[in-house]
């Protein structure tokens, strides 16, 4: 415990229970931060308000954005007959910053799971199946994470758009089993896309 105020220990706890950092790293970045007030931490505290006031879900793919409609979406030049989905945003971010697929993305915001009870109903499928039905998109690319929920996931997707006559493919090798998007290099992710896979329903 130190000895700094009840709100300065609040910060640091509520930083603890981010992503990748535990009670001393986040002890470590709000000193750093306090040192620092004049410029980033009065700067990170803006952007933050920013953020927290204006993001939002893209209407069309699900991706966290400032404005309705996502900067991928808009795009004219992005492949319309192409639609990846993945599990969540942070494996979008992921794969475009592996600039291996130039289509549209489609996120599910999880996977299905019967341990944690996340069904069909929980996840953005509906949505999925709304912007396949006037014909434009040739083929699904599965990005689902390599783990057991990920393929329980593709193998129901792909149940379902199969019968529709569009071709649905899955990321290949290159991708380890049980990993996560996220944490994949681009080498690795330009791979999977090259050897993907189309899946029968």
């Amino acid at each position: 415990m130190s000895s700094g105020g009840d709100e300065i220990e609040t910060l640091i706890a509520t930083m603890a229970r981010l992503p990748g950092l535990g009670p001393r790293s986040a002890r470590r970045v709000v000193l750093h931060l306090i040192r620092k007030r004049a410029g980033q931490m009065a700067q990170l505290a803006s952007l933050m308000a920013n953020v927290a006031e204006n993001a939002r879900e893209c209407l069309v793919c699900g991706n966290i954005t400032q404005s309705d409609i996502c900067p991928i979406c808009e795009d004219p030049s992005r492949a319309s007959g192409e639609i990846c989905v993945v599990t969540d945003v942070a494996d979008l971010w992921a794969l475009e910053r592996g600039r291996a697929f130039r289509g549209r993305y489609h996120v599910l915001g999880g996977s299905l799971s019967a341990l944690d009870e996340i069904g069909p109903d929980d996840l953005r499928i509906t949505q999925l199946m709304q912007r396949l039905a006037d014909g434009t998109v040739q083929e699904v690319i599965l990005a689902t994470n390599p783990n057991l929920e990920g393929e329980a996931t593709a193998t129901y997707l792909s149940r379902l758009i199969v019968p529709m006559g569009v071709t649905v493919s899955r990321l290949a090798s290159g991708l380890p089993v049980g990993g996560d998007l996220e944490y994949a290099d681009e080498v690795t992710l330009g791979r999977a896309f090259e050897g993907r896979r189309v899946v029968h329903g």
